[in-house]
């Protein structure tokens, strides 16, 4: 009978245990972290802007919208692929939402040159959005109109706005270049500039 009896609270106990374990896990709130995918000329320079901001968890360099599996830069720069250099972004919308991202990304370059960014010539650094769902790609077409009425940029804008379709991470030492990389003669003469430009706005 006592044997009995102590297994009868020894189970209670393990019952309060788990019940109290799953309460706590619901008390939490999970964070549901979404996707954007933006190319706005070299990787590195867009890089560097975006992993600057509150809410991005993650930024990874990489191509998309070509042809060809598995690019590498070489070959993503000989214009023969289709990809474009992009970001794949991570965040936190309830910190930084996707509308926030596109004003963004709209901003930190010339969306008016085709296949251009400054010195940078040739489709890889194309403006372009790919959107990861029908809701990211009504957004991006609503700001992308309203720019337009408002006539924020002087020349028509050229972004262009697809659905994502593939996206090939880049080779190791495109990550985290501007950080890594910092005093690099293309850093300290273009990704700084126009970090300071862009920040001090």
């Amino acid at each position: 009978m006592i044997l009995l009896i102590i297994r009868f609270i020894l189970l209670q106990c393990f019952i309060s245990f788990v019940i109290g374990e799953e309460m706590s896990l619901d008390d939490e709130t999970e964070v549901i972290l979404q996707e954007a995918t933006f190319g706005a000329g070299c990787f590195w320079c867009v890089e560097a802007i975006f992993e600057r901001l509150d809410g991005v968890v993650d930024v990874s360099s990489g191509y998309s919208g070509g042809n060809s599996e598995n690019p590498t830069y070489d070959e993503v720069c000989s214009g023969t692929t289709g990809h474009a250099e992009v970001i794949r972004i991570l965040f936190n919308s309830e910190i930084i939402t996707y509308e926030d991202l596109l004003k963004t990304f709209w901003l930190s370059h010339d969306p008016t040159t085709l296949n251009r960014q400054g010195a940078d010539v040739g489709s890889q650094y194309r403006s372009v959005i790919f959107h990861h769902s029908d809701e990211q790609r009504l957004m991006a077409k609503k700001i992308k109109l309203d720019l337009e009425k408002n006539e924020i940029f002087k020349e028509p804008i050229v972004t262009e706005i697809s659905p994502l379709i593939n996206y090939y991470l880049a080779e190791n030492y495109h990550q985290n270049y501007y950080r890594l990389n910092s005093t690099a003669p293309y850093c300290v003469a273009v990704i700084k500039p126009k970090l300071e430009k862009f920040f001090s706005k």
